[in-house]
């Protein structure tokens, strides 16, 4: 016999008794996102690999370490690892600007990293998320986390708290890493290789570290206490507070985390991330924020834009399971060529229905539609004969009789 292939590590089936959840979260955020006039793309997980070194930056971890690229005709291809700079692409490509401001795009889909597999991650996963383009006003900002905020709370999380920070602009920037540099470097030794090499080349992203070595002295306090905020422009700053009266009005539980910084090169000023505390722990679901100049940096016209992004592993990870969705109808019988065409019938108005297809015992097929439908139809002799069916509630035990031309209407 053959040997058994097993799926690629960091990879997992979606099985039946699963996809209720997936189907769940993906029609919620259709209908929530919806809402706020948002419209569905769908971009190609293939793409050229300078999108993402030029868009996600070259001296971030996903484009350092775990992109999935290969060499096809003589051009480098990259497995998506994320969805913004698809989207930007893509925007840019069909000329969406001139369209009528803003542009609202959603998205779902999977996203590929190679990175070790644990709980929650895994090295193919699947992201939702929403973009949006063309407006500079902090309205926009707030409009949305509110989007994100409500998307999980029509989901069933809980106890949502936003954690809000402003990463400047350019301008503003350089000197908050000025002063960063100047407060780590005593302990530039004792830092992870990474972050020895981003403390020249990106000092922001130190404060993403994830290795608890680093952690520890970044919470210092000569550390902490080189706040993002004191370096914000006028305008910057100006924005920000415009941006959490707005939330403040909304009624949108925040908290202010000056160390935000997130993991990806694009983003300036509003950077935010969402933690839901259901189920008794703490868990971020959501993360996004104001990426400005990524448009132009791509290739397109100056154009200001924000998004968010969701693992929906992690979402389904902390929803409650779903029951199947049941059939509206099994049919049980031993007459085959009857129970087809009747399903068939059923089939045809718009129900669910399914039939013996293994040649079961009679009591076989009444258990096994006791299990997946909410109604056993009933065909023997007697009924086929008198153009009845034999119709059981297979909750309630109930059993009644009805021709077949009313079966319709009872079964709706």
């Amino acid at each position: 016999m053959s040997e058994i292939l097993k799926v690629l590590k960091g990879t997992k089936d979606i099985l039946p008794q699963d996809i209720d959840m997936w189907h769940f979260v993906e029609k919620t955020a259709e209908d929530v996102f919806s809402k706020y006039g948002y419209k569905e793309i769908r971009t190609p997980i293939i793409e050229v690999t300078e999108l993402f070194s030029r868009g996600v930056g070259e001296t971030t971890d996903i484009v350092n370490k775990e992109m999935y690229t290969f060499e096809r005709s003589n051009r480098s291809i990259t497995l998506r690892p994320e969805n913004t700079a698809g989207v930007v692409r893509s925007f840019i490509e069909n000329g969406m600007s001139r369209l009528p401001s803003p542009v609202k795009l959603w998205y779902k889909g999977p996203m590929f990293r190679y990175e070790r597999p644990q709980a929650g991650r895994q090295r193919q996963f699947h992201q939702v998320g929403v973009e949006m383009f063309g407006i500079e006003k902090p309205v926009a900002d707030a409009e949305i986390i509110l989007t994100a905020v409500n998307f999980l709370k029509s989901l069933g999380l809980s106890h949502l708290e936003v954690e809000l920070n402003s990463l400047g602009c350019p301008k503003c920037r350089e000197e908050f890493k000025k002063k960063l540099k100047e407060a780590i470097r005593p302990y530039l030794n004792d830092l992870c290789e990474d972050c020895q090499k981003r403390f020249e080349t990106n000092p922001l992203r130190l404060l993403d570290c994830k290795v608890e070595d680093c952690k520890y002295i970044y919470a210092k306090n000569e550390i902490q206490d080189v706040i993002m905020s004191d370096f914000l422009c006028d305008d910057c700053k100006a924005h920000y507070d415009e941006l959490k009266m707005y939330l403040d009005k909304l009624n949108v539980h925040y908290k202010e985390d000056k160390h935000l910084v997130r993991g990806l090169d694009y983003y300036n000023r509003t950077v935010f991330e969402i933690k839901s505390k259901s189920l008794g722990s703490q868990n971020a679901v959501c993360g996004g924020g104001r990426y400005d100049h990524l448009v132009e940096q791509l290739g397109g016209e100056p154009t200001p834009a924000i998004g968010f992004a969701m693992g929906m592993e992690r979402l389904i990870s902390l929803l409650p399971k779903k029951e199947s969705k049941r059939l509206d109808a099994y049919i049980v019988t031993n007459f085959k060529t009857d129970g087809f065409i009747f399903a068939e019938e059923l089939r045809g108005e718009g129900l669910n229905v399914e039939f013996d297809l293994a040649n079961k015992k009679f009591t076989k097929q009444l258990e096994k539609a006791s299990k997946i439908a909410k109604y056993a139809l009933i065909l023997g002799e007697d009924e086929i004969e008198k153009h009845h069916v034999s119709i059981k509630n297979l909750d309630t035990g109930k059993q009644v009789v009805v021709n077949r031309a009313d079966c319709i209407n009872f079964l709706k």
